[in-house]
């Protein structure tokens, strides 16, 4: 490993340690219910002010890495192409959203200046980012730790319409355990104007929601089980419904049929969790048990949806919820020795997986290291 990723490195280790002074925790149940009106202190609080000064540099120093960045990512020249098709009135796949924005953008800076189009995306991908854990990080700095070793961010610097989406989703949940649906369904067509993919969230999210606040009755479990079967009985109907929004993934190298293991894993390891931790932390909470069931769907895709392209994906809009639920449930625990062990086991596994994800940085189909910046290179 050679020494940019020691900027990777660093800038989860800097971040994380600025993220431990915001303490969050008071007013995350005021926001998720409306701010205010709802519960959130009026006015600017010394602790709050502490708060946005250090979410603020978290957020400088996360986009100012991505912004920066140059020849970074497998995708980073294929969009450079596109932004120069998009220019000449060419046909691109991309939506139509993202389409008007690179224009836009190169009609004030002028042709091919690709550099402050991917700072811009950079810009608005990390800002949902960070406002999604202002808005429901009960623990900021934890939160802040999965979502950069989980490889959210990082990946963000390669994939630039998808994971500007996944942030948007990431920051839209508020509003469906708010209950306002309508803005939720506003924000979904929003980010659905860069990747369209984002509009499977909408079905997922709201079930999640039901779910959470009913009483689990034998139809629920019934209709889960023949959602399960069609999954696995009914593949050619998910894919031809999938392949009329993504016709060129059909028989394509995204079209492999592998499963992910650790994805399956991680899964099935918070779900395994959430069931200790049952009656202290999911019985009456609705975030958790809202966060619980997008969990339980990521698991199921990744076990039953090997035939979707491109599945991790697909599960990435449920399981980044993790960042959220993991906390929460960590933070209910009896303190002892089981507690340690838990919270040993989530940074430990979360942080092999980030050793890991950054030796395959260097992947072909990946490169996003070496790290390389307009600055200095």
């Amino acid at each position: 490993m050679e020494s940019s990723a020691l900027v990777y490195i660093g800038l989860t280790a800097v971040t994380v340690i600025l993220a431990l002074f915001v303490d969050n925790r008071d007013f995350v149940a005021g926001r998720i219910r409306g701010g205010r009106a709802f519960g959130e202190p009026c006015g600017l609080q010394r602790r709050q002010a502490g708060n946005l000064v250090a979410e603020t540099a978290v957020y400088c120093l996360l986009a100012g890495v991505s912004a920066c960045r140059i020849a970074v990512g497998n995708d980073y020249w294929v969009y450079r192409d596109n932004f120069k098709l998009i220019a000449q009135g060419r046909h691109v796949s991309s939506e139509i959203g993202f389409n008007l924005v690179v224009d836009w953008m190169q009609e004030l800076f002028g042709y091919d200046q690709y550099l402050p189009i991917f700072g811009l995306f950079s810009l608005v991908t990390v800002f949902f980012f960070v406002k999604a854990l202002h808005d429901q990080g009960t623990d900021y700095a934890f939160s802040l730790f999965l979502l950069l070793t989980g490889g959210y961010y990082f990946n963000s610097l390669n994939s630039v319409r998808y994971y500007l989406a996944l942030a948007v989703a990431l920051y839209a949940m508020k509003y469906v355990l708010r209950g306002e649906y309508g803005k939720f369904i506003l924000w979904i067509a929003a980010g659905a104007a860069f990747h369209k993919s984002i509009l499977l969230v909408i079905p997922v999210y709201l079930a999640a929601r039901l779910l959470a606040q009913a009483k689990l009755k034998k139809w629920h479990y019934g209709a889960g089980a023949l959602l399960l079967l069609s999954l696995v009985f009914g593949q050619n109907f998910y894919r031809e419904i999938i392949f009329r929004f993504y016709p060129y993934y059909e028989n394509s190298a995204f079209d492999n049929g592998e499963l992910s293991y650790v994805n399956i894993a991680k899964c099935t390891a918070v779900l395994v969790l959430c069931l200790i931790c049952y009656q202290r932390s999911l019985k009456e909470d609705l975030m958790n048990r809202f966060y619980f069931f997008l969990n339980l769907a990521g698991l199921v895709v990744y076990c039953c949806g090997s035939f979707i392209p491109e599945v991790s994906r697909v599960g990435y809009y449920m399981i980044v919820s993790q960042t959220f639920l993991l906390p929460r449930l960590l933070r209910d625990i009896r303190r002892g020795w089981f507690c340690t062990l838990c919270y040993v086991g989530v940074i430990g596994a979360f942080a092999g997986y980030f050793v890991v994800l950054l030796y395959k940085m260097y992947d072909v189909d990946v490169r996003l290291l070496p790290y390389l910046n307009w600055i200095f290179n």
